[in-house]
């Protein structure tokens, strides 16, 4: 379904990694883009993210113009709780009061997302609005921002030995980020979408990661063992079942993925080409900012 040439939607978080690879998408389908950006500090986290959905999700009702909101969610709204199920789908939801107890690497960055999306379908349904949530799990792929994506910062740190981040991958999600953005697009101007929709096309270990990149990067010392992570550790799995009901296909492999993002991160400086060399750019670690796409009349 192509967009229709001069239909005008809005995009928030447009600098961002999801933000603007997903301008680029719609300006090639024929949408015009008026964008938006909002950054808030790496110590104010949470207040603003909910507050900022708020805000725009007002502005929305108050205009009166538009049609159809999509919100990118996180799959920490999903998985945080003390005890990993073998498969999640869009009826589960973190568990807010077991992340501030634990503190466990991105915690904020869960705890903010998770409440940001309960607020914005209480919202939603006081307003009548008409509201679909994308949840996507670790985005990896080639990408258009300068600075290293946060979440590459995760996807990536078997090359830039991150061991804070080797929890996230220990039984990991992926993406690409191309077929998130085309997720997005697809959910938008699908008339028959509606509620949450997890966007995931693969499962992987670290294991499972690891190997990958030690075949196809040996210029990397790539770990192969982790402490207190089982060899055998099994695979929890994101379904996307509702989304692929709906007839929406993956473009893009685990391989794909981080050739794409490894690639891009090398031409831009942000990882060393091999294990011997510094990086040239500073990795920063800083949340992800909100995205959105408004339709508008």
């Amino acid at each position: 379904m192509a967009g229709f040439e001069g239909e005008t939607v809005c995009v928030t978080g447009a600098s961002g990694f999801i933000g603007s690879w997903l301008i680029m998408r719609l300006l090639e389908r024929g949408y015009t883009v008026r964008a938006t950006v909002r950054d808030p500090g790496p110590n104010e986290v949470i207040k603003p993210t909910v507050a900022g959905m708020l805000d725009i999700m007002k502005s929305c009702v108050d205009a009166k113009t538009v049609k159809r909101l999509v919100f990118t969610s996180s799959a920490g709204t999903v998985i945080g709780e003390q005890h990993r199920k073998p498969v999640y789908d869009e009826t589960c939801w973190t568990d807010v009061q077991f992340c501030r107890t634990q503190k466990m690497t991105g915690w904020m960055y869960f705890v903010s997302k998770t409440l940001a999306e309960q607020a914005a379908w209480k919202f939603a349904k006081e307003h009548n609005m008409d509201f679909i949530t994308i949840i996507p799990v670790l985005v990896v792929g080639e990408f258009l921002m300068p600075t290293m994506p946060p979440s590459l910062i995760t996807g990536l740190s078997l090359i830039t030995g991150n061991e804070a981040h080797y929890s996230i991958i220990k039984q990991g999600q992926f993406v690409h980020l191309d077929d998130l953005c085309n997720a997005h697009i697809f959910l938008y101007e699908n008339p028959k979408s509606e509620g949450r929709y997890i966007v995931s096309s693969h499962d992987a270990t670290i294991y499972d990661i690891a190997k990958l990149l030690k075949e196809n990067y040996p210029e990397y010392n790539i770990p192969t063992k982790f402490r207190d992570i089982e060899e055998n550790i099994s695979i929890v799995h994101f379904s996307s079942k509702k989304l692929l009901d709906l007839g929406f296909q993956y473009k893009y492999g685990l391989e794909d993925m981080f050739k794409g993002a490894i690639d891009t991160c090398r031409a831009k400086g942000l990882i060393p080409l091999t294990h011997l060399q510094k990086p040239e750019n500073k990795l920063v670690d800083k949340p992800e900012i909100e995205v959105s796409l408004a339709e508008l009349n």
